[in-house]
């Protein structure tokens, strides 16, 4: 059995920041950003932990982000609010965006926190829970690169184009759901190929458009959509939302951008942020309670709600700390010694 090493998550967060500023990043996007990831690492989300980091690093190197950019905020004091990432990666764009977007989602019931011109590697779920924190209901989607056929299609055209949504819950954990619109995350069907497994039916397409289980094969090739045409729509729903209308990237121009899927993908991002109170102002009930009953309707069929073992590995991860490999231990220190030299 492989040696392991257990870190608190203060310390994994230090660890990867300080991986980051070596490497060039400012001190606001090295933190963003080293939290983001020792946050996958901490909920068991592996495609999302320590294995991102080299992919970062990776794009900087490529000059298709730039890792100091600041972040600048375009507020007309309406309901959209947009900041412009300035090349940068979309964390520090969302740091300072997400307070005046549930500032002004109390105000007026919904607000729009709009995000160009940035690279966004990582789950949606961080930024939902960061507004369901502050007390708002949250919608994210973004476009990705073209890995994705269309459904009955065989070329890929749509990104992964993840789409997440959460709902506080005053006392406890919020109700988060954070998914690809494909079958599975790109970065799922990575971690199959370095472990050397084969797929499950229906996640890929080889290079011909012929179906495969070999992970190569379907990177090579194209994914699939989750259910079908319904998946496809949806995907498209998020390209026409997160791209189109918000004067940034789809996912195909996306892909010809960066010329490669081995870089993090640049594009746009919208965040839309709902006041539950102002919506159901003058009607019966409290919102959160009759939330709450659904929860437990749910619950009480002995189903799960969604990222529920996310939550209970935080919970373990906090208390006992993230348990690595020494692969990625040894991945951390190389890039932490070597910087941009040690990625290809």
């Amino acid at each position: 059995m492989s040696q392991t090493t257990t870190l608190t998550f203060d310390a994994l967060t230090a660890l990867i920041c300080e991986i980051f500023v070596k490497a060039g990043f400012s001190p606001r996007a090295a933190g963003s950003l080293a939290a983001t990831i020792a946050a996958g690492e901490r909920d068991a989300c592996k495609s999302h932990g320590v294995y991102r980091i080299e992919g970062c690093l990776r794009t900087v190197k490529a000059g298709k982000v730039a890792p100091a950019a600041e972040p600048a905020v375009e507020d007309e004091g309406g309901a959209i609010i947009r900041v412009d990432a300035a090349n940068g990666f979309s964390g520090p764009a969302f740091d300072l965006g997400a307070p005046l977007a549930a500032e002004r989602a109390k105000k007026l019931g919904v607000a729009a926190l709009v995000i160009n011109r940035c690279t966004h590697f990582s789950a949606l779920w961080p930024e939902i829970e960061t507004l369901t924190g502050m007390g708002v209901a949250a919608l994210a989607m973004c476009p990705s690169y073209a890995t994705v056929a269309p459904a009955g299609g065989a070329k890929p055209l749509l990104g992964t184009n993840p789409i997440a949504f959460g709902w506080p819950r005053p006392g406890g954990n919020p109700y988060v759901f954070d998914f690809a619109t494909s079958v599975a995350a790109r970065g799922e069907i990575e971690l199959y190929r370095r472990a050397g497994r084969q797929l499950p039916e229906g996640w890929g397409l080889d290079a011909e458009g012929r179906p495969t289980t070999d992970p190569a094969e379907a990177l090579a090739g194209a994914m699939l959509p989750f259910g079908g045409h319904k998946g496809s729509a949806i995907s498209t729903m998020v390209e026409l939302l997160a791209g189109a209308m918000i004067g940034d990237l789809t996912s195909a121009e996306a892909l010809d951008y960066l010329g490669t899927t081995a870089l993090a993908p640049h594009h746009g991002e919208l965040i839309l942020a709902f006041s539950p109170e102002r919506f159901a102002a003058g009607r019966r009930g409290d919102p959160f309670a009759r939330a709450e009953v659904l929860f437990e309707a749910i619950a009480g069929q002995g189903a799960r709600l969604p990222s529920q073992r996310r939550f209970t590995a935080r919970a373990k991860a906090m208390a006992e700390g993230i348990v690595l490999s020494a692969e990625e231990m040894a991945l951390m220190e190389r890039l932490r010694e070597g910087g941009l030299d040690a990625v290809a």
